[in-house]
């Protein structure tokens, strides 16, 4: 008997797909920005070990200097990315979503149980709810690295009027630092994310399109918890 088990909200579903090109061209207007200037290097006693994006990088793919283009972008998405992430938050509050969200006390075991399962080294997944230990540290991990982002966003846009959010974290050019490697953070989540995505199969990536996923009976007894489950085809 096949069950169709309702996963994700419409809200939730907005959210998400919105945020992903809103991040996008946060991202790609921030590189435009740093390659402007871009001097985080690793250096021991003077020698340069490493640097983001070499001299070679730059004359390969002909990268030209486009700060204020990346300024302009950066600066105008920004406060639709915060304006989606607060809604998104406010939402999981009111709606009591932030209950399938908020890691347990368990879950950073069952965290590394699921990345054993991921790497097919443990034939069994602990069971989960709508979303395994490891999708809610992740997740949970992204909303605070949101505020994160936006905060060291607008102490580096404003340093002189927010000088307090900039001495909070711990002066300009550490919040530069913080942003920058807020970034990465960002590129390897969705690395992480998509081969996650791939790894669960289709009817998990397809229902957060259409908001549930047709399922077996096994399977639908292990997120029987979910609200609105259980109706059978």
């Amino acid at each position: 008997m096949k069950y169709i088990v309702n996963k994700h909200p419409l809200a939730i579903r907005w959210f998400h797909w919105l945020n992903f090109p809103l991040l996008a061209v946060m991202i790609w207007s921030g590189m435009l920005i740093y390659w402007a200037y871009d001097p985080y290097t690793i250096k021991l006693f003077g020698h340069t070990y490493f640097k983001f994006f070499p001299e070679w990088f730059y004359q390969k793919y002909h990268i030209k200097r486009r700060l204020a283009e990346g300024m302009a972008f950066h600066f105008v998405f920004m406060w639709l990315f915060a304006v989606n992430g607060l809604l998104y938050v406010l939402y999981t509050i009111l709606s009591g979503e932030w209950r399938f969200l908020l890691p347990k006390k368990s879950s950073w075991r069952e965290a590394w149980l699921v990345l054993l399962h991921d790497l097919h080294l443990r034939k069994t997944a602990p069971p989960q709810n709508k979303y395994n230990a490891a999708q809610r540290i992740a997740y949970t991990a992204v909303i605070v690295m949101g505020l994160g982002s936006l905060l060291t966003g607008i102490a580096i846009y404003k340093p002189i009027q927010l000088n307090w959010i900039v001495f909070i974290f711990g002066g300009y050019q550490t919040a530069r630092i913080i942003h920058f490697a807020l970034t990465i953070g960002y590129c390897l989540f969705f690395v992480i994310h998509i081969i996650q995505v791939i790894l669960a199969g289709w009817q998990n990536f397809i229902s957060m399109i259409r908001g549930f996923e047709v399922t077996d009976t096994n399977t639908a007894k292990i997120i029987a918890k979910q609200p609105n489950d259980g109706k059978a085809t």
